[in-house]
């Protein structure tokens, strides 16, 4: 069966972007990105409502880093230590050896790469030091730059499920891409 240990923790480096550990002074940008009713659009999730909402949320994902359930790295531009996004590997499977793959980023960044260039930092982690053999993410069908991204990261639409989620009163479709390690 698949082992996961983020201790030490990796950050990520590409062309342009660095992805490291988010801390307590991301605070702002966490609210900013998760209290953001066009942020949060596609993910069925509250909003955040205030720093400690923000500061509950960055506490979660390093319970989820340090207990080896999760890891999310914060979405930097080189040069800067602003979080821009999120991007981070869910709901690992390790009796399958998968993990989903979850990110986002502010408005403001939509449209220039920066997520499919995050995304493929990600899955080369999944696969590399994870040893993952597929990784999947989730989306809602009307979600088209989401999956734009992943298709342009290999992915493939695997599955449409039908109104397979509740929330906020109404059931959700799920589409589920994926992407298999072939090394």
């Amino acid at each position: 069966m698949l082992s996961v240990n983020f201790s030490p923790f990796h950050n990520l480096e590409t062309k342009r972007l660095l992805l490291r550990r988010v801390n307590n002074n991301d605070v702002k940008e966490v609210l900013a990105l998760r209290s953001n009713p066009e942020t949060m659009k596609f993910i069925p999730r509250p909003l955040l409502i205030n720093d400690q909402d923000a500061l509950a949320h960055i506490a979660m994902i390093d319970f989820k880093i340090d207990n080896n359930e999760g890891i999310n790295w914060a979405i930097t531009l080189k040069g800067s230590d602003k979080l821009i996004g999120l991007i981070g590997h869910y709901r690992i499977k390790e009796q399958h050896y998968r993990a989903e793959i979850g990110y986002m980023i502010l408005p403001e960044y939509n449209g220039k790469g920066i997520v499919t260039e995050a995304v493929n930092a990600a899955v080369i982690y999944g696969f590399d030091v994870m040893h993952l053999h597929s990784i999947e993410a989730i989306i809602q069908p009307a979600n088209l730059a989401s999956a734009k991204v992943l298709e342009k990261s290999g992915f493939v639409k695997e599955a449409h499920l039908k109104e397979n989620e509740y929330y906020d009163g109404r059931f959700i479709d799920s589409v589920i891409y994926s992407i298999v390690n072939i090394k």
